[in-house]
Order: structure tokens, then C-alpha cells, then sequence
């Protein structure tokens, strides 16, 4: 986050808050003692800050791989990087099965960096949440610090019970001499701590403003909505709401619960000038107000020390400075992308479909977010630059069959793009929630509440604004004519909107469809058809340029006199997704630090039910 403070006596108070923080070692769950604390914390704003501050860079979400340890809860259809990390691997079942030390996310070790143990961050929020009120500083002081730190504990809580059920719900700070030992909750009152929470904070955020500069990232009033209207879809959906467990009866007043949050949410942001970009290409570019549909946002930089982020080096190619080892789309994701007027591959289009050609007359957000064989890609600030994905060319290992475009700054020079020594990388902010998730997210619920032609609406937003035409078919939308059609017509177009956003697997997973995945991972694999063809391509014209870049790769008869292509599948066997997976083991670094804790029902000696 870009939050700047110079105050030293904040600074000096700061000093003791962490140093007490660090001490922690006993339990996942206590916090060292308060009464070691400078008390004169609670009263300067400065010192709150600087808690707060360290407290968003812990709990806020950020780009998908940005820590190795949590890739496997990203694997799924849309990544190649799903069928070659070990495992990511074992996660779609093409390499074995998940074992409960797999999922780490909510602890790996003793201590308070980012991502080693989930309850020092929430100890964090537990300590301010209970001594703010107790200090001198202003009323409207005191309820912009609460609001961020009640925010914050509530998406702690919603990301570990997403992946785990219920775990252990602690709301008060731990003394380390008296520590007051849980087992897990029930998923219901994670639940409706994390809604309480939010609630708390659009109380207390309301009327609130932050200046854009160096406070952009902080919650406010309706990122708080926004991320309850998330959280109530959960709760309503298959994940935790199956639809044919008479163990666990469906309930359709969780839908008409999470339809109001979504309803509530998206009248928020409308009003208070949130809108779709015009430009589906511009979402991960554009930041501060010129990005009306950031919502919840990390924010990062390359030129403050310790501030940036390498996700362009793991998307850009070789030979543009990056090295394409994660965020590679698989055919699977391709073939999702409809018709340009929203009707879906194969079926009755007023576009024609060539599946030699398969980008021609096809969802604009196809060539927004994927590069493929012969692709204007521009990079490094060459507008006229082309992608060649063919066997020789390319200096990835082969296949390499296409290049994710979304998260690469077009302007970046191939010597700017690694992340080293602190500094670097494109500095592009991290969106965990934009506006097109709270249309969908309303979309869903309208759908599951009985109203069909609301949810269609919703959709054609998103639709118009990626660029699709209206056809014959009301921009795709007539194909869904029930609710189960456009239960899964919502799911595709989820998978195609929040492209490499981190959705994918959590949306296979919220609506119980994760084990349902068939078929292969696959690829593309595109070579030239002679070595005689190959040096004609590669060879240099009079204006100095090579031959290549004057293929017109839309004319069928030119591509098919260079180029041939071969679907290649990736990994030894298709998906094999085992249901245990809607709800993860805990790992024993977690288990092990209190005899309370019950493993998850589907897991070895798990008695844990997620769903009770």
C-alpha cells in the first residue's frame, strides 16, 4: 500500500507494538501480552497507521502466484501452470491426489510475515478492535480505523472459510499466559462473524473519503458491500447450499439473503460513480479515479522499495524480458470465449466460426486477453509488434501455444521488467473486487431468486461493454431461457470477464462443478509446414522487416500455407477432481497447535463436518 507517515513518535510506538507482535511463539492463536504495549498507541493516529498499514499488506489478496505456496488453490481449466506445477497437479487430479499438507494458506509457520499463519493477522485486527475505543483520539478517527480493521478481519476470516469450512473463530486478543483454546466453529457462525464485521465497518466507513494518492487501496464503505454481497453468495451457493444433501437440507432464503447484500451493493457503487470501463483492455492499466471500476484494490509500484510485484516477468515472453512460468491460457479457456454477438461456439451464430481461424468473429475480450500465432501484441512500446508463437521462433519450452496480455503494461521496456532488488517490475495494482463483479455477483443471485430477465440484463452489461453485438439473439442471452441455462451461461461468462483474476477455481468450487471437470487439459502447438516456409518467414524484406510480419493471419489461405497446428493435451490423463476437495484438510502446522482441532470429514481421521 502507498500509505507514507513520518510522525516518530508513531514510529517509536510502533517499534514496541511489533516487537510484542513478534513475540508470539506459543500459540497459533494468543498474541503477546497488551500490557507490554505503550499505551499511548491507542492515542496517535500515526502509530494506528503504521498497525493498520502492516495489517493490509498481510491480509489483502494480491496477483494469483505472487506466493508459491498458494498456487494449488488457483489450479483449474483456464492455466496451463495447473498442469505442470507438482501440485497444481495433484489438484486436478492428473498426478496423484491432494494430501493434507497441500493447502497451507491458512498457516505454514510460527511467525508474522505474509502468508505464514492467517490468526497473526487476525490477532492484529483483534488487538485495535478492542483498544481503539479506549484511546483519545477523535470519534471520527477512531471509526475510520475501526471500519478498516473490522473490514479486514472479515476478509481473513471469508478467505480461510472459503477453502476450509469452519475453522476456529477468535474476536478477541489472546493473552499468551491465559490462552483460551477453540476448536472450529461451524461454517454458519463464520459466516455471520464476517457479516457482522462488515456490517461493523460500513457503519463506521460511512461518509468516509480517502485521498487518492497515498491512500488509494483502503476500504471503504462500498468495497465493505461490495465484499458482503461476495460473501452471502458463497454462503448461498452449492459449496456451502448443495442442492441434494438431505444431510444438509438446501435453503433458498440464503439466495433472497444475498440477493438484498448484491442489490445493496451494486446501488452503492452506482451511486457513488462507479461504471464499467469502456475498454475491457484497460481494467489492470488504468488506476487512481480514472479506474472506475476498481472496488478493492492492492496497491503496488516500481519505484517504491519494497513495493512491487514480478507478475509481468511470469506472463511477458522470452524475448520480451519475462519468461511466460505461469498465467499460460489453456485451449480449454479459449474455446469458452463465444461468437461476437454472445452465442457460443457451434451453435447457430450470425457469425461464421472457422476453427482454423478460431479468433476471427469472436467475444473482442478473446483478443484482449490472449496472444496467439501471428497476434498484434504490443510491447515495450511497439505498437506494430507481433506475436509468433511457432515451433523455433519462440524460446519458452514448446508448446507454448498462447501469452495472457492482461496484466503486462504495453509501454514497459523489456529492461524494466523483472522485479529485483526490490524495485521494478510494472507496478500495476492488484483488483481483487471491481464493479463487474458486483453486476455478476447480483446477476447470479436475480437468476436464483426467479428473476430471469433481470439476470439477463445484468449480463448484457457486461456483454455490451466487452464489445459484443446484439445479433439475432439478444447478445447471446435469449440461448438462456431457464434457470439452469443461465445458471451455467453465468459460469462461462465469469471464466471469460475474470480471465486470470484467481475466480476460476474458487467459481468450479462455489458451485460444486469443480469435480465435475471433463476432458483435458490442453494446448496449442503451431510449427511452420517446411523448413523451406521457415526461412521464408523469417527472412528480411527490403524495408527491413521480416517477411512474417506481413502475413495476414485472418485469410485462411495465407495462414494454411505456412502454418499447421496440433492439439496437444496437457498432462497424462484428464481432470479427476475427488468431491473432498470443496473443503481442504487443515495442514499439521495448523493441527498441531491445539488438541481441539477437528480434521476436516473426507480427510485422513478427519470427524469435522464443513457444512454443520
Amino acid at each position: 500500500m502507498k500509505f507514507i507517515y513520518k510522525n516518530t513518535l508513531a514510529i517509536a510506538m510502533f517499534a514496541l507494538l511489533m516487537a510484542s507482535f513478534s513475540g508470539c511463539k506459543k500459540d497459533f492463536f494468543d498474541i503477546k501480552d497488551r500490557n507490554g504495549i505503550d499505551s499511548r498507541i491507542w492515542d496517535n493516529e500515526g502509530a494506528i497507521q503504521f498497525l493498520l498499514n502492516d495489517t493490509y499488506d498481510v491480509v489483502m489478496p494480491d496477483f494469483p502466484y505472487e506466493l508459491a505456496a498458494n498456487n494449488v488453490i488457483y489450479a483449474s481449466d483456464e492455466d496451463r501452470l495447473s498442469s505442470s506445477e507438482s501440485i497444481m497437479r495433484k489438484a486436478i487430479g492428473v498426478n496423484g491426489t491432494l494430501t493434507s499438507n497441500d493447502v497451507k494458506f491458512i498457516a505454514t509457520k510460527y511467525q508474522g510475515v505474509k502468508g505464514d499463519n492467517r490468526y497473526f493477522d487476525i490477532a492484529r485486527c483483534n488487538v485495535a478492535i478492542k483498544e481503539i475505543p479506549g484511546g483519545n483520539l477523535a470519534q471520527d478517527s477512531k471509526n475510520k480505523l475501526r471500519g478498516q480493521f473490522f473490514a479486514l478481519r472479515a476478509l481473513s476470516y471469508f478467505e480461510l472459510t472459503r477453502l476450509y469450512g469452519g475453522v476456529p473463530l477468535v474476536l478477541t486478543p489472546q493473552n499468551p499466559d491465559n490462552v483460551e483454546l477453540t476448536g472450529r466453529a461451524s461454517a454458519s457462525a463464520c459466516f455471520k462473524s464476517i457479516v457482522s464485521d462488515l456490517d461493523s465497518a460500513m457503519v463506521l466507513l460511512n461518509n468516509v473519503t480517502w485521498n487518492d494518492g497515498n491512500e488509494r487501496g483502503k476500504f471503504t464503505r462500498k468495497a465493505a458491500a461490495a465484499l458482503k454481497g461476495r460473501v452471502l453468495l458463497y454462503w448461498a451457493s452449492p459449496q456451502f447450499n448443495p442442492l441434494d444433501d438431505p444431510s444438509h437440507p438446501f435453503d433458498q432464503s440464503r439466495w433472497a439473503t444475498a440477493y438484498q447484500a448484491c442489490k445493496e451493493a451494486y446501488d452503492i457503487c452506482k451511486a457513488s460513480g462507479n461504471s464499467l470501463l469502456p475498454n475491457y483492455g484497460d481494467i489492470f492499466l488504468k488506476e487512481g479515479t480514472s479506474n472506475t471500476e476498481a472496488i478493492i484494490v492492492r496497491s503496488y509500484s516500481n519505484k517504491v522499495e519494497k513495493r512491487g510485484q514480478n507478475v509481468e516477468a511470469k506472463a511477458r515472453p522470452t524475448e520480451e524480458g519475462g519468461g511466460a512460468s505461469a498465467f499460460v491460457p489453456t485451449l480449454n479457456l479459449v474455446n469458452t470465449y463465444t461468437m461476437k454477438d454472445g452465442v457460443p461456439v457451434g451453435q447457430a451464430s450470425s457469425f461464421t466460426y472457422d476453427p482454423v481461424l478460431f479468433w476471427v468473429n469472436r467475444d473482442p475480450r478473446l483478443d484482449a486477453t490472449i496472444a496467439y500465432n501471428g497476434s498484434s501484441w504490443k510491447l515495450s512500446g511497439a505498437s506494430s509488434r507481433r506475436q509468433w508463437n511457432y515451433i523455433s521462433n519462440i524460446t519458452e519450452p514448446s508448446p507454448q501455444g498462447f501469452y495472457m496480455k492482461r496484466f503486462c503494461d504495453p509501454e514497459l521496456v523489456k529492461g524494466a521488467v523483472a522485479y529485483a532488488n526490490d524495485f521494478g517490475g510494472n507496478g500495476l495494482d492488484w483488483i481483487e473486487l471491481r464493479y463487474a463483479e458486483v453486476i455478476m455477483n447480483l446477476a447470479e443471485c436475480a437468476n436464483e431468486t426467479g428473476n430471469l430477465n433481470e439476470a439477463q440484463n445484468l449480463v448484457k452489461e457486461i456483454r455490451v461493454r466487452a464489445g459484443i453485438q446484439a445479433g439475432t439473439k439478444n447478445y447471446g442471452l435469449d440461448l438462456a431461457s431457464s434457470k439452469l441455462l443461465m445458471r451455467d451461461l453465468i459460469l462461462k461468462e465469469r471464466m471469460v470477464e475474470f480471465a486470470f483474476e484467481g475466480k476460476r477455481a474458487y467459481d468450479l468450487r462455489r458451485t460444486r462443478n469443480y469435480h465435475l471437470l471433463q476432458g483435458t487439459m490442453q494446448t496449442i502447438q503451431w510449427e511452420t509446414k517446411s523448413a523451406v516456409l521457415k526461412t521464408e518467414l523469417e527472412g528480411v524484406t527490403a524495408n527491413g522487416t521480416r517477411f512474417r510480419e506481413g502475413v495476414n493471419i485472418n485469410d485462411k489461405t495465407s495462414f494454411e500455407k505456412y502454418f499447421k497446428t496440433t492439439i496437444l493435451n496437457q498432462g497424462a490423463t484428464g481432470f479427476s477432481i475427488p468431491e473432498t476437495y470443496y473443503f481442504y484438510a487443515l495442514p499439521s502446522t495448523f493441527m498441531n497447535s491445539s488438541p481441539l482441532l477437528e480434521q476436516t470429514i473426507g480427510w485422513d481421521g478427519g470427524t469435522f463436518d464443513p457444512l454443520k
